[in-house]
């Protein structure tokens, strides 16, 4: 007779993977979890993870049993951010920063996005190697991303180096957090703004009501926060996790070559076999039933975006990296009010690099000997990712 599977036969909640092969480990825990437990209470952290695509996708939209409140106490950078407010609070603010990522917006970069993408090929072409996170992944949302804003070129240098480090907990010398490095700066460029407006957001946001009346200070510089980590992590885990993929399955890749308009259907599955949010954050407002369980009110709430978008019950064969899927209502981006806000301009730098990426670099391989490290807070991030290649 079969044994039950019990969750305590290995570390639960796995410990988050620090390598490429570990993170395969964790899909497979997954579905051990789905199929077995999926609605689990961790007695040493009293924390309730959530596994299954359906009650994932509820606890991210039901606003009224789950409150987003908790993710300003984990990730410190979005404390009084949308992403930590429920509504009425969250909807007037998420109306003000959606004018920042419109479609029109967005396009208006293509442009831009296409030039940026040429001058980082430009700089590792003839040398045959390249790290795609540090010479492509991370510089070009970084640099879209400071236009955006109206950060002046001279300053690149400085928001380089902000862009490549968790504001929220960096430290200066002398103890200051990045955090406040941050604040100061933004403060001062949105008076400087104010005295002189230009076409950015910055120039848009120094000027923004909500309901009539202007936003204070801090709510500016935390929207600058927020805009800042949207539109620069988001895009930076999905050009590393694309090329990660098509370079563990490189019949996708060639086939990509062959049919270049199969792009954004490919987008779409890498944010579904690799989600760049593996999970959040919920706290239980109510007492809540759920898979057979009763989660009590206040409780903290862990929905695995990661193990949703491999659910069977949604996905037919999940295991299978098929960039003709369809449909795919992935979870990657979140779901309901808390959508990422800077999926479009993610999406957007993606269909516009991997193109240009698959037709200058031919023969794309991972560096084998090179094993893959990754990071797991929140979001899943690949520190290096060495390939090779040959040009035409």
């Amino acid at each position: 007779m079969q044994q039950p599977y019990e969750p305590r036969q290995q570390a639960f909640a796995p410990s988050l993977p620090h390598t490429w092969e570990e993170a395969k480990q964790s899909y497979v825990w997954f579905e051990k979890m789905r199929e077995h437990v999926p609605v689990y209470c961790d007695e040493n952290t009293h924390t309730w993870h959530i596994f299954r695509y359906e009650d994932v996708n509820q606890a991210i939209t039901d606003y009224n049993r789950f409150s987003s409140r908790i993710m300003g106490s984990v990730a410190p950078m979005m404390e009084d951010t949308l992403v930590a407010k429920d509504p009425p609070d969250h909807r007037k603010l998420r109306n003000l920063v959606n004018q920042a990522f419109t479609p029109r917006a967005v396009a208006h970069r293509t442009e831009l996005i296409r030039q940026i993408t040429q001058e980082q090929l430009d700089t590792v072409k003839s040398q045959g190697q390249m790290d795609i996170v540090s010479d492509l992944a991370f510089p070009l949302p970084a640099k879209v991303i400071a236009d955006m804003l109206g950060v002046p070129p001279e300053d690149w240098d400085i928001f380089r180096r902000w862009a490549s480090v968790d504001p929220s907990t960096a430290q200066r010398t002398g103890g200051e957090t990045m955090r406040d490095e941050l604040s100061e700066y933004f403060a001062r460029l949105l008076v400087e703004r104010r005295r002189d407006p230009r076409d950015d957001l910055v120039s848009a946001l120094s000027v923004a009501e909500v309901d009539g009346e202007r936003l204070s200070e801090q709510e500016l510089v935390n929207f600058c926060f927020l805009i800042l980590a949207a539109g620069q992590e988001t895009t930076k885990n999905l050009l590393a996790n694309t090329i990660l993929l098509l370079t563990e399955y490189p019949e996708a890749m060639a086939q990509l070559v062959r049919e270049p308009e199969l792009v954004p259907s490919a987008i779409e599955e890498v944010l579904r076999y690799l989600s760049p949010a593996w999970f959040v954050l919920r706290q239980a407002r109510t007492d809540v039933e759920m898979a057979g369980q009763h989660i009590p009110a206040n409780s903290m709430v862990m929905p695995w975006l990661a193990s949703a978008n491999h659910d069977a019950a949604q996905f037919p064969d999940p295991e299978r990296f098929d960039i003709r899927r369809e449909p795919n209502r992935h979870i990657g981006f979140g779901h309901g009010i808390h959508f990422c806000i800077g999926a479009p301009l993610a999406r957007l730098e993606a269909q516009v690099a991997l193109p240009m990426i698959l037709a200058q670099l031919h023969d794309l391989q991972r560096v084998k000997e090179v094993p893959i490290r990754v990071n797991v807070s929140l979001v899943f991030m690949v520190d290096k990712l060495p390939v090779t290649f040959r040009t035409a």
